[in-house]
């Protein structure tokens, strides 16, 4: 088998459809791109909701990234079970998730957790479940660098909000240290119970200019304002451990600043969306879809299974790029059926096998419970994907 053919599963027989396609070898060098990029893999904290995988989890542990980045907390719950040192709920926790993850911080008192918040209330409910439970929760602020989605702007009010973690913890009182045997976690030695300051969260997710200049003008500017924020905050006297900023389109620009941790997401697995914004990018398709065709309807049109409930559907066509049929036109789309036309339609039988690059892979992953595992040509083992549901054990 060719390299131009490197998606290509020798007994695909054996692969119902449609189906996600995950090749280790590729999503590995992925990694090693990650790290090389950013330089220094104690400033990489990937965001896992791209994969959803305990068996990637593992992947990225043992090229030494300990750091993790989570929208939910089955995610965090998965992470941490895996081994995750340092997990970041990026997610501010409202109404039963401030009683899930304080229990969570409960059950895996190895792993350092932490999450994200934009106002008052929300720091004081975390700080009040905290407290009674034992555990210390650093939260970071999340500061809205631009995208306007959540986030507090830089300014006055956000250093006074910031200051409120600080109060807070300075009144909380100590928590128990944890049994002997346990690695320093979420309640640690004389650290008192509660929430304490963090650092700033600042997610720049609209920044998506496909020219590398231009993009990362755009970053360095959103960015400035955020780096005036913590030279505020350490002005006032107030600490601020960390900032983790960026996703996949600016981590690399991020990465030139040494004193910020980085959480690229897709580019572990990649797709045709970033292909195609960021063509600067050097990342692999690690991660595919399988579909077959299932009726011809005549012309140069084929009916493919790959609806709405195994593709993301969130954006306009094209939602998926085929890489044995590049030529394909969308012109219907369904729960269970993608209609396209194509001029090679009258040659491809039914149950002819294309392989897609998802558009937007991780809504993608989303929709599948299991991934089919691809090594060497020939599709090897089948892992559930965890973090797609909304609750594990907590």
């Amino acid at each position: 088998m060719t390299t131009d053919h490197w998606y290509q599963i020798a007994n695909a027989d054996e692969v119902d459809s449609p189906a996600l396609l995950v090749y280790p070898d590729r999503a590995e060098e992925n990694v090693r791109r990650m790290i090389k990029m950013v330089g220094d893999v104690r400033r990489l904290r990937p965001h896992m909701k791209t994969h959803k995988l305990p068996e990637m989890i593992r992947l990225q542990l043992a090229q030494g990234i300990t750091k993790y980045k989570c929208a939910t907390i089955a995610e965090a719950e998965m992470t941490a079970a895996c081994g995750g040192a340092e997990v970041l709920l990026a997610h501010q926790p409202i109404g039963p998730k401030v009683r899930r993850f304080v229990e969570l911080v409960r059950k895996f008192p190895r792993t350092k957790f932490s999450t994200i918040a934009d106002e008052a209330s929300v720091i004081r409910e975390l700080s009040a479940a905290c407290v009674p439970a034992q555990v210390t929760v650093e939260v970071l602020l999340d500061v809205d660098c631009g995208m306007h989605r959540t986030g507090i702007e830089p300014g006055p009010r956000a250093v006074e909000l910031y200051r409120l973690l600080t109060r807070l913890h300075e009144r909380s009182p100590c928590a128990s240290p944890p049994p002997p045997a346990l690695s320093p976690g979420g309640g640690e030695g004389k650290a008192r119970a509660g929430v304490m300051p963090g650092g700033l969260h600042a997610y720049d997710g609209h920044i998506r200019e496909p020219d590398p200049a231009k993009r990362a003008e755009i970053c360095e500017t959103a960015l400035a304002a955020v780096e005036v924020l913590r030279k505020d905050l350490l002005q006032a006297g107030l600490p601020v451990p960390r900032v983790v900023a960026g996703g996949t389109p600016t981590f690399p620009i991020h990465a030139r600043h040494t004193d910020v941790e980085c959480s690229p997401g897709t580019c572990v697995f990649w797709d045709a969306g970033y292909g195609a914004k960021c063509p600067d990018m050097d990342f692999l398709n690690a991660a595919l879809v399988l579909t077959r065709v299932v009726s011809k309807p005549g012309g140069n049109r084929l009916c493919l299974d790959l609806g709405h409930k195994s593709i993301a559907s969130e954006n306009p066509h094209p939602r998926v790029v085929f890489l044995n049929l590049p030529d394909a036109k969308a012109v219907s789309h369904s729960e269970e059926h993608l209609v396209v036309e194509t001029e090679r339609a009258r040659e491809m039988e039914l149950g002819a096998c294309l392989y897609g690059v998802p558009w937007h892979v991780c809504p993608t992953v989303a929709l599948h419970a299991e991934a089919v595992v691809v090594r060497e040509g020939r599709a090897q083992q089948r892992w559930e994907v965890v973090g797609r549901n909304r609750r594990l054990t907590i």
